[in-house]
């Protein structure tokens, strides 16, 4: 049996998260309908993930102590009930069209549909460390997803 594409790269993405304890391919997995995604707990809540690269134009890189400095000041107060930070390596081709390889911290964030404040909020988030720390962008990616506590 073939275990589809979307499927293996679940897994892989979980095994370099360090999400493997639990995450298993199944060859024969059960299609979701709108039955199965009712009988599942939880409500709809938006998700944002930022991308923060680290390289500055000088050399030089945002270190994690600054980073951390950055999400106290600028985060936590944005989204006091909880982020999740993932460290990685990324790369992406900049606007001088060279090819830029760099350590990224990605933050995680779920909020309900209710809070008219988190795109505001968000958007100066990005904008600070653009300005602070000498960055071209940093990466957003929103989409709605099942939460539950």
């Amino acid at each position: 049996m073939a275990v589809s594409r979307r499927m293996v790269a679940v897994a892989a993405a979980a095994a370099v998260l360090g999400l493997g304890g639990g995450v298993a391919a199944s060859a024969s997995p059960e299609p979701a309908t709108a039955e199965t995604a009712q009988a599942t707990p939880g409500e709809l809540w938006k998700r944002t993930e930022l991308f923060f690269g680290t390289g500055k134009p000088d050399g030089t890189e945002v270190t994690d102590r600054e980073f951390a400095v950055f999400a106290d000041r600028e985060i936590t107060p944005a989204f006091p009930d909880g982020f999740t930070r993932l460290d990685g390596n990324g790369q992406w081709r900049g606007g001088t069209g060279a090819l830029v390889r760099e350590h990224t911290h990605v933050i995680v964030l779920l909020y309900p549909f209710t809070d008219r404040d988190a795109n505001r909020e968000i958007e100066e988030i990005r904008a600070d460390y653009k300005k602070q720390f000498q960055q071209e962008s940093v990466l957003r990616s929103d989409s709605v997803e099942k939460v539950s506590f």
